[in-house]
């Protein structure tokens, strides 16, 4: 299927791994023009510089003037932005919300809410101006569900996915989609890097990181697929709702969690 997104120049933040680096890679696959912005380059981001001619852009996206800087090197670059992927997100799993300080919560803040804000911003006036503009917003099933560990996280994705109804009720007049993707739990060094979710489980089921992921978390989190999402399925997923094919749907939300959330 032509997805008809060859040629789109398109930003995506929080690109270095996990399920941005899916979407980077997802993107050039596709034959887009992909800046992809993230704090460090990892080696994978590299290599899809190699690959694909992504091009990476160190930079930290929860200052400021973070997010208007990579959307500016790419009109710099190509003149136009026609796709903005907002992924960049953080969340660290706490005993208690009394354990969250200020500070704490402006930084949870400035990555997963503040971010997207200041790159919508930045990003709008060129995406009014191409034909048929796109944003797609990657929010959480944690905006939904009470999940106190991560308490701030998931107000944030709220907030995210608010600014995304909000959003596309402004611009889907003038031409810009708007729509969110609230995953569940995905593979991605979010869960499976060393000392993350997935060793944190293991040690309380007393298994293996691997058993955690495979079978404990599906199972403990009712997840009806009895698997965990896989980063390239969201990445598919945005690379829909960017996509022509999809020049009808804004304002909403898709849900990739296996069926874990139960009601309507």
């Amino acid at each position: 299927m032509d997805l008809q997104i060859k040629d789109k120049v398109a930003v995506v933040t929080g690109a270095s791994k996990g399920i941005g680096l899916a979407i980077a890679d997802a993107f050039g696959r596709e034959g887009a023009h992909v800046v992809a912005g993230s704090r460090s380059i990892t080696p994978e981001l590299e290599a899809l510089h190699e690959k694909y001619g992504v091009t990476a852009v160190p930079v930290d996206l929860s200052t400021a003037d973070g997010p208007g800087t990579l959307v500016r090197l790419a009109v710099d670059q190509y003149g136009r932005v026609e796709i903005l992927v907002n992924n960049l997100g953080a969340a660290t799993s706490r005993p208690s919300f009394l354990d969250i300080d200020e500070a704490e919560w402006q930084r949870i803040f400035n990555m997963t809410l503040f971010s997207a804000v200041r790159a919508s911003r930045a990003a709008l006036p060129h995406l009014l101006d191409a034909d048929g503009g796109a944003i797609i917003n990657i929010s959480s099933i944690n905006a939904r569900m009470p999940f106190p560990a991560v308490v701030d996280y998931s107000a944030a994705k709220a907030g995210l996915s608010s600014l995304s109804k909000s959003l596309s009720e402004e611009f889907a007049p003038r031409g810009v989609r708007v729509n969110a993707i609230a995953p569940g739990p995905v593979r991605t060094p979010f869960w499976t890097a060393p000392g993350a979710f997935a060793d944190a489980t293991a040690a309380q089921a007393g298994t293996t990181a691997q058993e955690a992921m495979d079978v404990v978390v599906p199972k403990s989190m009712g997840i009806s697929t009895r698997r965990i999402t896989e980063a390239h399925e969201v990445a598919a997923l945005t690379l829909f709702l960017a996509s022509p094919l999809a020049g009808n749907i804004t304002g909403a939300e898709f849900t990739i969690d296996g069926g874990q959330i139960k009601t309507l």
